[in-house]
């Protein structure tokens, strides 16, 4: 995984700053990240699946973490070249296969957030240094055998805990007469067994700030069980078209007593979880094509592992378009989900006004590379849903007024890779309506517009 929002950075306060000298602050802080590497001399990329196989980090990524052909392939055969067994050979010994270089790598993520209207109580510019700190254990560990394995360092809590893994056996051979790769995956998030960038795990923002303000309202699919769940699955490619892929998970509560009493725990998974997947990808001269869906049902028992509960029902589809232009890339990625909950336990409660709900939610967005230099992405996000002042209830900052959880904006991103292994980002993030307002949307006078944030960040990956 590469950062998303469950890192979290920090804020402080500074009442008196103009909007205009904030910006002033964003965009001097923005030239002194670009001027300390632009004339930075080119260098190989050193991450933990480049030092296994020696090929460049632009072999098998777009722009991190967007995959190429080959690094969905890499993926699917499990993190593992074929043809380099018999060179990572320990002696004579056929019951020993090892990787000859060292698969350990390390992210580092610094950043400084600006945001159009302060938060209450807190200064504006919120630092992360860093905003998130890595360390992947990633590559091939034996013959159809390998994985990645993350562990992260999160600024709020300071220390470092295990973050997205998938362990995966592969192997291939024939069905109907058509090339057929299958395996087996144990992962702790659902998707991140995932081949493509139009699902929640892998998708965009490719990264983004840790001290914005969350929207009151998402779907389960999108990141509620990542890292709180442990799961195992199957999936196959058959004649280079279709994918499918099926999981079932159960809560594991990192960081909880075990065996597991669901105390203070918004989520506990009654039985399993089923995780679906089934994908086609289709080329034809320059284009490329993934269609799909994905999805998850669950039963919950909210605070508790007995009693009443809650059921989440997230059926989806994406898609992903891709076409070269000379040395240069377009990619397109797009998703729909349509969560049906009945938060029965949640009603009885008195946490909602009604059982039944509903959210839709739809995200586009659209990169162009040049020559693996630089990357602009724009991206529009929107989520709606059923009306309840109870669930979605009036809050400083991050309540609904009017009891909607309705959410729309967009996100405007810019990168340059001086080499192949540092990004220097620009991220700016506006939203049209935020928990169901334009205006007002807290019932505190706080309205959308003024969680807008600018974002600048420096990402190593060594």
């Amino acid at each position: 995984m590469f950062p998303y929002s469950r890192f979290k950075g920090f804020s402080v306060r500074n009442e008196g700053t103009s909007v205009k000298t904030r910006l002033r602050r964003t965009t001097v802080i923005s030239f002194l990240f670009g001027f300390i590497f632009f004339f930075t001399e080119r260098a190989n990329a050193v991450a933990s699946f480049a030092r296994q196989t020696g090929l460049s980090c632009n072999v098998c990524h777009s722009n991190p973490p967007e995959l190429t052909a080959f690094g969905r392939n890499f993926k699917l055969k499990g993190y593992v070249l074929s043809d380099m067994t018999a060179n990572d050979k320990i002696g004579t010994s056929k019951d020993l296969l090892l990787s000859k270089y060292i698969p350990f790598s390390a992210m580092v993520l610094v950043s400084n957030t600006s945001f159009q209207a302060n938060q209450p109580a807190s200064q504006n510019n919120a630092a992360g240094f860093p905003q998130q700190l890595s360390l992947f254990l990633a590559g091939g560990f034996a013959s159809h055998f390998g994985g990645l394995a993350q562990l992260t360092y999160t600024h709020s809590n300071d220390h470092f805990g295990i973050d997205n893994t998938d362990l995966r056996y592969a192997n291939q051979g024939e069905l109907g007469g058509k090339n057929w790769a299958y395996g087996i995956t144990l992962n702790n998030n659902p998707g991140v067994e995932d081949l493509w960038n139009s699902t929640p795990v892998w998708g965009f923002p490719w990264i983004s700030t840790a001290s914005g303000i969350s929207p009151i309202a998402s779907p389960l699919i999108s990141g509620a069980l990542g890292g709180d769940v442990a799961g195992v699955g199957g999936y196959s490619m058959w004649n280079n078209h279709l994918y499918t892929a099926v999981s079932v998970y159960r809560s594991e509560h990192a960081g909880s007593a075990s065996p597991i009493t669901g105390t203070g725990q918004a989520h506990n998974i009654s039985g399993v979880a089923p995780y679906w997947r089934a994908a086609w990808q289709q080329t034809w001269g320059s284009n490329y094509l993934e269609v799909g869906t994905y999805g998850i049902y669950a039963n919950s028992f909210p605070g508790a592992i007995s009693g009443p509960e809650d059921r989440y029902v997230d059926p989806a589809a994406d898609f992903q378009y891709e076409r070269p232009l000379g040395p240069n890339l377009l990619d397109i990625h797009g998703t729909y989900i349509h969560e049906k909950s009945n938060l029965g336990a949640t009603f009885l409660a008195g946490g909602a006004s009604a059982a039944s709900h509903h959210l839709n939610t739809f995200k586009l967005d659209s990169t162009y590379h040049w020559r693996n230099k630089y990357a602009a992405t724009g991206g529009y996000f929107s989520t709606a849903g059923d009306k309840d002042p109870l669930l979605y209830a009036p809050a400083a900052l991050t309540g609904s007024n009017n009891g909607h959880p309705d959410t729309s904006g967009y996100t405007a991103q810019f990168a340059y890779w001086p080499v192949q292994n540092i990004d220097i980002n620009f991220n700016y993030t506006g939203y049209f309506k935020f928990n169901g307002a334009s205006t007002n949307y807290d019932g505190a006078l706080r309205n959308a517009s003024d969680n807008n944030t600018a974002y600048v960040a420096l990402w190593l990956n060594f």
